[in-house]
């Protein structure tokens, strides 16, 4: 997981403050085509706002546990975990210099 700084997460819920969640959590959990399409997110615009749907929490799964499994498989830093909503941050990968 990659680490980020107070003054960095300030920052990205700043940005994603006023935006809708981009991604949802179904019934199935996370998925490997939802954790692709986090990636591709993530490389696009660097951060991701997440949305857990009810329906995702069975049992003894938190959304703290999931978003943390999500972190983990994009290894992003977890920005901040709020109710059923998280946000994942990630420095964009550099491209390799074609030669």
């Amino acid at each position: 997981m990659s680490k980020i700084t107070t003054r960095m997460k300030r920052h990205v819920r700043h940005v994603l403050k006023d935006e809708d969640p981009t991604i949802w959590v179904g019934k199935e959990g996370l998925t490997p085509q939802l954790t692709g399409e986090i990636e591709k997110q993530l490389q696009r615009n660097k951060m991701v706002k997440v949305r857990i749907l009810p329906a995702a929490m069975q049992g003894e799964v938190t959304a703290q546990a999931i978003a943390a499994n999500a972190a983990e498989q994009t290894n992003a830093a977890l920005v901040e975990v709020r109710g059923h909503v998280f946000i994942l941050f990630r420095k964009r990968k550099a491209e390799e210099p074609s030669e």
